[in-house]
């Protein structure tokens, strides 16, 4: 079960530190109406992730052997895309960027929204996580349980301290925005090379 506890802390951290719309979305509420009002989008996941995570599973659960393991290698050499594009914002990161401000009341329906419309959130857990995860479940459904434990616990409390961290110093936001993408880039890169091995090797 560690390892799958292990992999999903990692991988919790790394989508966390990826800016996409479910982020953006949080960032530029918290910069607009502060980190309290903000907060609830963080469990957002919990709303809209249920659905993406059943859609993934029951798709890959249907995959014969050498369709998983080629899941394995795409979903690796995704992970090394992203890594790459990690690399690349904590390369050319601009602390003078400014997030616009979204209309409308913030709402933990309209992260969680925004979360179930972003086609990250699919090719993540269809593609990364989600093969790993039917394979810790078809081992034992403690792995299973360990890996979204570890997903999810590391994931919220990262999209909080990204929340707390712009709605309260927004000029230490960027530079502590900036270590974190460095962070994930590493983390992306160890696993996208992990997932290489277990394709090529069998899964």
């Amino acid at each position: 079960m560690w390892i799958y506890l292990i992999q999903g802390i990692g991988f919790g951290f790394a989508a966390a530190s990826q800016v996409g719309p479910f982020q953006l979305f949080l960032i530029s509420q918290a910069l607009t109406r502060g980190w309290k009002r903000t907060l609830p989008g963080a469990f957002a996941p919990l709303l809209s992730d249920g659905p993406i995570v059943l859609l993934s599973v029951l798709v890959l659960s249907q995959l014969p052997a050498w369709a998983q393991r080629a899941m394995y290698i795409l979903g690796g050499l995704f992970v090394l895309y992203l890594a790459y594009g990690a690399f690349k914002s904590w390369r050319n990161f601009d602390e003078t960027v400014v997030h616009p401000e979204l209309s409308g009341q913030q709402t933990i329906f309209k992260a969680a929204l925004t979360n179930l419309l972003s086609p990250g959130a699919y090719l993540f857990w269809m593609f990364i996580t989600g093969p790993i995860l039917v394979r810790g479940w078809q081992e034992t459904p403690i792995n299973g349980m360990g890996l979204l434990l570890g997903f999810y616990i590391t994931f919220i409390l990262s999209l909080i301290v990204m929340i707390v961290v712009f709605g309260t110093a927004s000029k230490f936001g960027p530079k502590l925005n900036r270590a974190l993408l460095g962070i994930s880039c590493v983390f992306l890169f160890g696993f996208g090379v992990y997932q290489l091995v277990l394709g090529a090797v069998g899964a």
